[in-house]
């Protein structure tokens, strides 16, 4: 199996590069793929231009895999393979792609685990915007002082899409923005996540609207402290998208955004996901 790994930066992204493509859809490179995902967050593999047949396969190969968008989408190709756009032909309702535009974890309001990895392919990059960001919340907990990480403990935030909808809700059509706005369940979670392995994660971003008993503005400091401590260069990693390019990312330890682009631009990903097998738990 010849398939290579490169750390991008210290504590988050690896380039992956092989000899030979077939190389990826072994059962040992599922397996390689998969704790590489665990330990590093975010696996880049530039510019291989899979088909919606080959991103399946790896899904599959790295767990059951899951939908999670309704199907709203006037699309053509496979209905487990989601295309993100802002093409109003492809996606009468575009707010959740806006949504988008802002630090989150996927997942997070339905009633099943969170999904363990997000992949995306790129079909169509933007010229200008469009770039992704991933932060961990792996590294940005393991950072945190002693003291804080102790005030962290026990801690819950109550979760909704009307939270992370909240920065673009006046740009909702009036029509129908309570409709969209109240779509998912409201969740409670523990801002830390201790996972199976022991490790330790945080449970933040958009979707996280306040935290139980704490007074309002306080809890939503908080939660914003959070996700800007977790930002930080040292946890966070951007990637500008080229043609073909697909990347992995840990869903269960990682929050991610795009960076802001114009429908225009065309920009179109296809995305799946692979199911997760631990409900968040403190």
């Amino acid at each position: 199996m010849a398939i290579r790994f490169e750390n991008i930066k210290e504590c988050i992204g690896t380039r992956v590069s092989w000899d030979d493509r077939a190389d990826l859809f072994t059962p040992e490179a599922a397996q390689a793929i998969r704790e590489k995902v665990a330990e590093r967050t975010v696996l880049v593999f530039p510019e291989i231009s899979l088909t919606d047949e080959e991103q399946l396969a790896i899904t599959q190969a790295l767990g059951d895999k899951v939908r999670l968008t309704a199907r709203n989408n006037v699309q053509s190709n496979d209905e487990d393979v989601y295309q993100v756009t802002l093409d109003e032909e492809i996606n009468p309702q575009p707010e959740y792609v806006l949504g988008t535009f802002f630090w989150h974890m996927d997942g997070i309001t339905v009633d099943m685990p969170p999904p363990f990895a997000t992949l995306l392919s790129c079909r169509i990059a933007p010229a200008l915007g469009g770039e992704t960001e991933f932060a961990s919340t792996y590294a940005a907990y393991e950072g945190l002082p002693e003291e804080e990480k102790q005030a962290l403990e026990g801690l819950k935030a109550v979760h909704s899409v009307k939270a992370s909808l909240s920065p673009i809700a006046d740009a909702i059509p009036e029509k129908h923005r309570e409709r969209v706005l109240n779509i998912g369940l409201v969740k409670e979670h523990p801002l830390v996540w201790t996972h199976g392995d022991g490790r330790k994660s945080m449970v933040i971003g958009t979707t996280a609207d306040h935290i139980v008993g704490m007074e309002v503005p306080a809890g939503r400091a908080m939660l914003v402290r959070l996700a800007e401590w977790a930002a930080q260069p040292a946890y966070s990693l951007r990637h500008k998208w080229k043609k073909g390019d697909f990347v992995i990312w840990d869903n269960t330890g990682a929050m991610h955004r795009a960076v802001p682009y114009d429908k225009s631009t065309g920009r179109m990903m296809h995305r799946t996901s692979v199911a997760g097998a631990e409900a968040v738990a403190a």
